[in-house]
């Protein structure tokens, strides 16, 4: 059995989360903020059979959509911190972390 943890964009997690289960997958959605834009993210959490992982993977793949964002940047003046230059980054996508399950149960 493995854990597939899933970090993907707030917009990304309906379409995501609905196709999984329409192939058959359980998930738990949790609301998470990310640490570099501090934006919303949702981490989704699916147990699955280890020859289901990259089912699950492919998955969230095809739903999780990456996008430019620009952003501020910030200079830091010894009293505090001024705008800089904005700066266009990538956002989206997903992070996936797939872990080893020691024992299962549902009680």
């Amino acid at each position: 059995m493995k854990l597939v943890l899933s970090i993907i964009n707030h917009d990304d997690a309906n379409t995501v989360t609905q196709a999984l289960t329409k192939r058959g997958f359980s998930s738990t959605k949790l609301s998470t903020t990310g640490g570099f834009l501090r934006a919303g993210n949702v981490t989704i959490l699916i147990g699955v059979d280890e020859e289901k992982v990259q089912d699950v993977i492919d998955i969230i793949r095809a739903h999780s959509n990456s996008r430019r964002q620009t952003v501020p940047s910030t200079t830091e003046v010894s009293y505090g911190y001024y705008p800089g230059t904005p700066v266009d980054v990538v956002v989206g996508g997903a992070t996936i972390f797939v872990v080893d399950i020691e024992r299962f149960e549902r009680v």
